[in-house]
């Protein structure tokens, strides 16, 4: 049995890793696809001061109380933000480290410094409204389903810097699996793609939208699998 931790992007929640998780479970391991503060159902927490750090640490607190150790971790889309934060933390307990069409920052950067957030994005000019599920190129019969479950997050999430120590370089087993299907080569999360494949991280391209959890749950489950 293998110990997963899903980490999902913005605008999301648990909810978006439901058919992952449900196949990794049915064949006996064990899935934790934790909620980050202020989206999801925990969209009622949702306040200015709700940034970055405040993710990373929903995501070690999770570690640390449920004790895990060896396991493998996925961030999707901002999750690579929060997964490289923890795993500048703690790369000792870290199995494997997954980005699934997700940003990989360097220390001092920030999500803004690859996707400016516009003032037209903003409500009340903290919130960011979610990004529509059809212009990430979601399945059509998902993208109503999607669209209903986003919800708005803080903009400090993205606009706070991430400063890292080197711990990212202590973790043996790292992959990128790159969604191709929606923007190409003009996605936002090409340029990490083509940088893990320079520092020869296991790489894979597949031809579907930006929720690759939603799009093609047996292709995510496939690679997390040779991850552990």
């Amino acid at each position: 049995m293998t110990t997963f931790v899903l980490v999902h992007g913005a605008w999301h929640g648990s909810w978006c890793w439901k058919r992952v998780r449900k196949a990794l479970q049915l064949q006996g391991h064990e899935v934790f696809t934790p909620t980050l503060t202020g989206v999801g159902e925990r969209t009622h927490l949702l306040a200015p001061e709700v940034t970055l750090q405040t993710h990373i640490q929903d995501l070690l607190n999770l570690i640390r109380f449920e004790e895990l150790d060896d396991f493998v971790l996925c961030g999707h889309s901002y999750g690579g933000m929060v997964v490289s934060g923890v795993a500048d933390r703690i790369p000792e307990g870290i199995r494997s480290l997954l980005f699934l069409d997700a940003f990989v920052p360097e220390t001092g950067q920030c999500l803004e410094d690859f996707a400016p957030i516009s003032e037209e994005q903003l409500v009340d000019g903290w919130k960011c409204r979610p990004i529509s599920a059809e212009s990430f190129g979601v399945n059509p019969s998902d993208r109503a389903w999607v669209d209903a479950q986003c919800t708005l997050q803080s903009r400090a999430c993205f606009s706070q810097r991430l400063p890292l120590s080197g711990g990212l370089a202590r973790i043996k087993r790292i992959a990128y699996f790159y969604a191709a299907g929606w923007a190409g080569d003009a996605s936002p999360f090409f340029p990490f793609y083509e940088k893990a494949r320079a520092r020869g991280w296991n790489t894979r391209r597949i031809d579907c939208g930006h929720d690759v959890m939603i799009d093609e749950p047996d292709a995510v489950m496939q690679m997390l699998l040779e991850g552990s």
